[in-house]
């Protein structure tokens, strides 16, 4: 009896959180870089029902629209919370190494990405590649200076595998020509489509080769932690 209780607990605990669970998660993360989201919220209730009893009472049927008004303001507050989610892990995730891999890693579908960076220096400046219809993307993390050499040595290696296919260039930060972490997603989903499904995935396979004759991850200098390089991929879709 005792170990089947015992088992119980442990599967407990496995399982993932609930719905609840993770919106309530979601919040504590969103109020420590913004105290006020619990207020911005139930102002989103309020004015959503507000607007709503105005109407019932034109139309003389209060009770319905009062209905109406709390669902669609709870539905206006969650998304509310999911974009402020969104942008809160972005600002705790800025300056820390990896801080460009999870930006793209947070694009919702029709991309692969490498979860790993597939070059770095000593200076903790990265490279992660996706790979989608318009071609290869390589997202850069570190000073523009610094990341040339890199980009330049994994544009020929590409070359070399995959030749022909477009690759774009995606700088991080926050100088002219680069981009902000929350527009790295955006900026990928607005390049020019190049290949089909069936193209991508035949590029797919081949730069597997290339992963598997040139580890990813020797790449990385001693030093650098590569667990330190995968910040939570949930915080930052904003669930």
């Amino acid at each position: 009896m005792a170990e089947k209780r015992e088992e119980k607990k442990k599967q407990k605990k496995d399982k993932s959180p609930g719905t609840f669970a993770q919106m309530k998660q979601v919040y504590q993360m969103t109020k420590k870089s913004d105290p006020n989201i619990g207020w911005i919220l139930l102002l989103a209730v309020v004015v959503t029902l507000l607007v709503f009893v105005l109407i019932g009472a034109l139309l003389n049927n209060i009770i319905t629209f009062i209905i109406l008004g709390l669902a669609v303001g709870v539905l206006a507050a969650m998304i509310i919370l999911g974009r402020r989610a969104q942008k809160a892990a972005f600002t705790q995730i800025e300056g820390q190494p990896g801080r460009a891999g999870a930006a793209m890693n947070s694009v919702r579908r029709g991309w692969i990405v490498e979860e790993q960076p597939v070059a770095a220096n000593r200076n903790q400046d990265l490279v992660f590649r996706g790979l989608g219809k318009p071609g290869i993307v390589l997202v850069t993390e570190g000073p523009s200076s610094r990341v040339q050499n890199l980009v330049k040595n994994e544009k020929k290696h590409l070359n070399r595998v995959v030749p022909g296919v477009p690759v774009h260039v995606i700088e991080t930060g926050h100088d002219e020509n680069q981009v902000e972490l929350k527009d790295v997603v955006k900026t990928m989903n607005k390049l020019p489509k190049a290949l089909t499904q069936q193209e991508v995935q035949g590029v797919s396979n081949r730069l597997s080769t290339l992963n598997h004759v040139r580890n990813p991850m020797n790449s990385i200098p001693k030093g650098i932690d590569p667990n330190r390089v995968r910040p939570d991929r949930r915080a930052m879709r904003g669930r």
